[in-house]
């Protein structure tokens, strides 16, 4: 009897810690767009109207992507491509509206956007957006910012090792 008692009291403390472990890699998930945000390392961009835009990655990195004058304010594009299909986090260290359209041209339903994070006041935009496998485009603006800090990761990415 003991020993049924002992399973069940191990089956439920591992079903305990990986519900945990959900939340803990949603927060990590923030902590590393921040850790990006604000210390890069840095790539600059400049973002396009027409043509084929500028590629950003999910590669640990912050790119600071500069805007061009469009209609309405400051505006432009940039290419991401999606190596897998899963969530993608957007963060931004500026607060400005994201479009996103797959290859096909068609819009990119944006799942959760806010303007914050608890774990980071840097954190100005993040946006999850569900991305098939692919080159997407996303377009920031229009604004009255010059410019814009992205850093993209994985949603469930988790702790990892980054090179840098």
């Amino acid at each position: 009897m003991n020993k049924k008692l002992l399973a069940a009291l191990f089956v439920s403390t591992a079903l305990l810690a990986s519900a945990c472990g959900d939340d803990e890699e949603e927060e990590n998930v923030d902590v590393e767009g921040c850790e990006h945000l604000q210390e890069g390392p840095a790539t600059p961009v400049t973002a396009t109207l027409t043509g084929t835009p500028p590629p950003v990655s999910n590669d640990h990195r912050r790119y600071d992507i500069t805007l061009v004058d469009g209609t309405g304010g400051k505006t432009g594009s940039v290419s991401f491509a999606a190596a897998e299909a899963t969530d993608y986090v957007i963060f931004t260290g500026a607060d400005v509206a994201v479009t996103v359209k797959n290859a096909g041209g068609a819009t990119v339903e944006i799942e959760e956007s806010t303007k914050s994070s608890t774990q980071c006041t840097d954190i100005k935009g993040r946006h999850v957006v569900p991305l098939t496998v692919g080159t997407h485009t996303l377009t920031f603006g229009p604004t009255t910012a010059a410019s814009v800090s992205v850093v993209i990761e994985e949603a469930a990415h988790g702790d990892h090792d980054h090179e840098e």
